[in-house]
């Protein structure tokens, strides 16, 4: 028997796992009939999930927190079963800043956030107008980091732009950046109406993009249909991370069901080949997006109780509760019953002090060893999750 499942995306390269789960048919495998219904907004995925119109979303990480925090509308309990990528974000800028970091000799090496911060600082002295997906997104934690403690911080002004939207924004001069998953940030290059500044990697090694996220109570009550999903997303993005495989992916991702752009385009970020001004300079940044390798789709708790204990530092919340709380919604439970019989390497402990592996490490699992990928912050920020205040 095959059960169908409705699954929710925006249009972004980071929805390659539910893409692929379906064309190749790592669902099929599991029993399952993937109706993947393409959104238009973040707002709009989370009530299409919150009403129960769809079973279960490829959504922003944050976002189950902001709504375990009450930060949200009034809907059951979101849980994040596992992680589906890692980075593939960008910031973009727009074409005068662009040309006045020209004007100071910047390089646009696409690696280095200090220098690129203060070269953005002296580039644009006003409000820097910054669009990022939604309030409570990876892209806006990043962009935060990026400039807190820094004269920009104060000047900065955060904007909310659908992804798609993102780059007719920047080109009517909406925003003067913004910050977004791929393929939104090299469309503005390809439109010629920005540059790339710096990826999202450079802030966070291992910044978290978009989970699987469901309703605790669907999935507690359907733990075989969740479990099977859970493993046919895991073995596309198993899939997704071998080498060869990439340039297929971007195929079907350009088709037009799915992105309706050109393979080229999606091709970029998922090569970490992406072009950073419209004159074709490019820079190369292997590992720019990771859906799986080095355990990359393990849903940490000290990650959720971080980002918890950020949003509570924002909207007035005490940040151990709220980083006690964030932690319940991720449910590193769930993804080791699910995902352990399909082999998974599974970590020893379910949360970590976060930000302190400057280099992939070998650490402790059920079984034997394994190793987890760096995970450091730009500026040397850790979060250790027995002490949340930032």
């Amino acid at each position: 028997m095959t059960d169908r499942l409705r699954l929710g995306y925006v249009p972004l390269t980071d929805a390659a796992t539910l893409i692929i789960a379906r064309e190749l048919g790592f669902a099929a495998e599991e029993g399952l009939d993937l109706d993947l219904v393409r959104v238009g907004s973040w707002s709009q995925s989370r009530d299409l999930l919150g009403t129960g119109a769809i079973d279960a979303a490829h959504m922003l990480v944050p976002m189950p927190i902001a709504q375990s925090l009450g930060l949200g509308p009034a809907y059951p309990d979101f849980d994040l079963l596992m992680i589906l990528s890692q980075g593939g974000q960008a910031i973009a800028v727009s074409k005068a800043i662009e040309d006045r970091l020209r004007d100071q000799g910047h390089p646009f090496d696409f690696r280095d956030p200090v220098a690129a911060r203060a070269a953005l600082d002296r580039a644009h002295p006003g409000p820097l107008r910054v669009g990022v997906p939604f309030p409570f997104s990876t892209q806006a934690e990043l962009v935060r980091h990026w400039l807190r403690d820094t004269p920009l911080s104060a000047r900065l002004e955060v904007h909310t732009v659908p992804p798609p939207q993102m780059t007719d924004a920047l080109a009517a001069g909406e925003v003067d950046a913004y910050c977004v998953g791929e393929p939104w940030a090299s469309y503005a290059v390809e439109r010629g109406v920005g540059a790339l500044l710096l990826p999202g990697r450079a802030i966070w090694a291992a910044a978290p993009e978009k989970g699987l996220v469901m309703t605790r109570a669907l999935a507690e009550a359907q733990p075989e249909a969740t479990g099977r999903l859970m493993r046919a997303l895991w073995r596309a993005g198993r899939w997704l991370d071998r080498p060869g495989n990439r340039g297929t992916a971007a195929e079907i991702l350009s088709r037009a069901d799915y992105l309706n752009l050109s393979p080229e385009l999606c091709e970029r970020g998922l090569l970490g080949r992406l072009h950073v001004t419209s004159t074709g300079e490019f820079r190369d940044f292997p590992d720019f997006i990771r859906f799986h390798a080095e355990a990359a789709t393990f849903p940490w708790r000290s990650i959720a109780a971080m980002m918890g204990a950020w949003m509570a530092a924002r909207h007035g919340l005490d940040p151990g509760a709220a980083a006690a709380k964030a932690a319940e919604c991720f449910r590193t439970d769930l993804y080791r019953r699910h995902l352990r019989e399909a082999g998974a390497h599974l970590p020893g402990a379910s949360a970590r002090v976060e930000g302190a592996m400057r280099e992939p490490t070998l650490v402790a699992a059920e079984q034997g060893q394994m190793i987890l990928g760096a995970d450091a912050f730009f500026d040397g920020h850790v979060f250790d999750p027995a002490f949340p205040a930032r």
